[in-house]
């Protein structure tokens, strides 16, 4: 489906991922990304550098690709709470990557698809609402 300034939330069988290109430089996207997620309450508490992941542990050449673990320390607290197995699901990952014709896109997964598995849960679907609300904020804001 596609939402206003270009952004797409998947939504089919597979769908668990909000997504937007943008016209940014990959270094820049990251800059913008971890500004709009720090303006939601979230901070980064992993980076994975995906590329240099592949170059070191397999000697392939990827494409800029990086995985941004966020945290909003209040939701993450109640998540927690509520379902104490939640761990599992967390951070919030939120990705940058270099597209094959070298665009940059900006997707973030899907917080209500990611909670899909774990059942009914009144509080945790509150949660994943305030999230994917909060994520798609981010998309949208770059």
């Amino acid at each position: 489906m596609v939402l206003e300034n270009d952004l797409y939330e998947r939504r089919d069988l597979m769908g668990y991922y909000i997504s937007k290109m943008v016209d940014l430089s990959f270094d820049a996207a990251i800059e913008k990304v971890t500004a709009a997620l720090k303006a939601q309450g979230f901070g980064v508490l992993t980076e994975i550098d995906v590329q240099k992941a592949m170059k070191d542990k397999l000697n392939i050449e990827f494409r800029r690709y990086r995985i941004l673990g966020a945290c909003n320390p209040p939701l993450a607290h109640k998540a927690l709470e509520a379902e104490e197995h939640i761990g599992a699901l967390l951070p919030c990952n939120v990705v940058v990557q270099e597209t094959k014709d070298g665009n940059v896109e900006v997707f973030a997964a899907d917080p209500i698809a990611q909670l899909s598995p774990v059942g009914e849960n009144a509080t945790l679907e509150a949660i994943g609402a305030d999230v994917q609300k909060r994520m798609k904020m981010v998309v949208e804001s770059l």
